[in-house]
């Protein structure tokens, strides 16, 4: 089993080379299954969109973000091609990750995905989408999220927090109205 150091770095290559017009060793483009990889390029309008990854003790989050039309919101699949966008960009990158380091990455899915849907104009939005996954390959050392760990407080301080401040010596100088 992978330290996190190495996972960490193992995914972070998958995700390098995921630009759009990327290809692989092969000459061939990287599929990924985003939406801006559908139709011809050369004649079809370009669809923004791409993603990024960010992690937090033993969660691994995906980012997406797209430009889509008004129609394509109030569509009743909307979230769910979303969240199967979000599912493709997790198994390339499980599966980026084996070419890489020649191990297996264990991703699981920790709740749903969070979409957002904000308008810039009335005809086009913007969608931003994040899905958490529990990265099982991490080895020991690592706090899951959410588990508190145990505090140690140094002897000073201690002290410091125990004489509290009935037993701190008033100035002089102070008189207070009414005692």
């Amino acid at each position: 089993m992978a330290n996190m150091f190495d996972i960490v770095r193992g995914i972070s290559q998958a995700v390098s080379n995921t630009h759009d017009g990327a290809i692989d060793e092969n000459g061939d483009p990287v599929v990924i299954g985003l939406r801006r990889e559908e139709g011809v390029p050369i004649l079809d309008k370009r669809v923004q969109d791409g993603f990024n990854v960010s992690y937090s003790g033993n969660m691994l989050c995906i980012h997406y973000h797209s430009e889509v039309m008004l129609k394509e919101v109030h569509d009743n699949k909307f979230e769910t091609n979303i969240e199967s966008i979000i599912e493709s960009i997790a198994s390339f990158i499980k599966k980026e990750y084996r070419k890489i380091t020649k191990e297996s990455l264990s991703l699981t899915k920790d709740g749903n995905a969070d979409i957002q849907v904000q308008s810039s104009s009335r005809i086009r939005s913007w969608v931003t989408a994040k899905c958490l996954y529990k990265i099982g390959s991490y080895a020991e050392g690592v706090d899951p999220i959410g588990e508190p760990g145990e505090y140690k407080i140094e002897k000073a301080f201690k002290d410091f927090l125990s004489k509290g401040a009935d037993d701190a010596k008033k100035p002089k100088n102070i008189t207070i109205k009414g005692q």
